[in-house]
């Protein structure tokens, strides 16, 4: 009997194998709609996590610009306060060395006083001496210059006379027009011949030149007119001593105030820097004011001036006072300056100086 062939891919295999394959196919299916499911599930939660993140970004924007603002406006505070405080470091500055320059003029006034006293002791015995060995006096002295007054007058004043190198500052400001602000007003929109001629500045020209008629023969001398601005009357020695030898520097000085024309506003600063500026520096200084100064070193850029502010003036200017000068101060007083007096007053007792108010028909 023969044997029959085996054949492996009979139809039960194939339906074996048909139905493995349909089963791989359905899982298959199955898995990817699945997929496909939790694929749109994933974009959905990614679109609301891009939404989410995009109003994060708008929100930051708007923060960023309010920051920016917020930044901005902190830099211009900071400017301001690094400007303030750098305003208050330069004052601090200014405040420390004014103090200490007060303290070394205070140490080198204490010195000038004691070399005064020496040298007040010193004239004083010499003054005995002379007044013991004299007998006959010596008609019109050692001056160079003459004064001829009204009558026979005895100019006796309190001025603290004489000096090898002495100074003569002269107010020409317009309040020397007249002794009223009233009259200085109405003055000062008259002629320059007419204002020449104004009681009070004939007084005092007629003072320097009764002033410069005490000077002996061989004193430095320097006469200096200011208002804003100071200046020789003796010219072209600006900044330099003139020896006097005959009358006629002094009369050139004279002279020339006689033709100044009263203007402009006062500085006592710029006077006393004038006289600061000489060299060898002063040993005496007469001062013709009216009053206590309208400005400073800086002419200022409004009109008008308090009380205060005039005494600040003043106690600036004295600062440029070459040190243990004595300042003999000459006061043709202005109405409406009450603290005049009293300051002129105590700069002649601190600086050993005197202070004089002439009558109006003086000298």
């Amino acid at each position: 009997m023969a044997r029959r062939e085996i054949n492996v891919f009979s139809m039960s295999f194939l339906d074996a194998i048909c139905c493995g394959f349909g089963a791989v196919i359905l899982l298959f299916i199955i898995m990817n709609a699945n997929i496909d499911m939790k694929t749109v599930n994933e974009v959905k939660d990614l679109t609301s996590e891009a939404k989410r993140m995009e109003l994060k970004v708008e929100t930051g924007r708007k923060n960023l610009v309010t920051l920016k603002q917020d930044l901005a406006h902190l830099l211009e505070q900071w400017a301001t306060i690094r400007g303030v405080r750098q305003d208050l470091l330069t004052e601090l500055t200014d405040k420390q060395a004014e103090a200490a320059t007060a303290e070394l003029d205070s140490t080198a006034r204490k010195e000038a006083v004691e070399k005064l006293k020496a040298e007040l002791a010193r004239v004083q015995a010499e003054n005995d001496r002379l007044a013991a060995a004299a007998k006959d006096p010596v008609p019109g002295g050692t001056s160079v210059r003459g004064f001829v007054g009204e009558g026979n007058r005895q100019y006796l004043t309190g001025l603290r006379m004489g000096g090898k190198r002495v100074v003569i500052l002269v107010d020409v400001s317009t309040s020397m027009l007249d002794r009223t602000l009233v009259n200085v007003i109405r003055r000062r929109n008259m002629p320059p011949a007419q204002q020449v001629q104004s009681p009070k500045w004939v007084q005092v020209v007629n003072t320097l030149d009764w002033l410069t008629t005490q000077i002996a023969e061989g004193t430095q001398v320097q006469v200096i007119a200011f208002n804003d601005q100071a200046k020789s009357l003796m010219p072209g020695t600006d900044g330099k001593w003139v020896t006097v030898t005959t009358s006629a520097e002094l009369d050139d000085a004279v002279k020339n105030l006689r033709a100044t024309v009263p203007k402009g506003p006062t500085s006592l600063q710029v006077a006393f820097a004038a006289a600061r500026a000489l060299d060898p520096q002063p040993d005496n200084i007469y001062l013709l004011t009216d009053g206590l100064p309208t400005m400073g070193q800086i002419v200022p850029t409004r009109s008008g001036v308090t009380g205060r502010e005039r005494v600040d003036h003043f106690n600036r200017a004295i600062r440029e006072l070459p040190v243990g000068v004595p300042v003999n101060t000459i006061l043709f007083a202005m109405e409406g300056d009450p603290k005049a007096a009293p300051a002129f007053w105590l700069l002649a007792l601190h600086t050993g100086g005197s202070m004089l108010a002439p009558a109006d028909d003086w000298p």
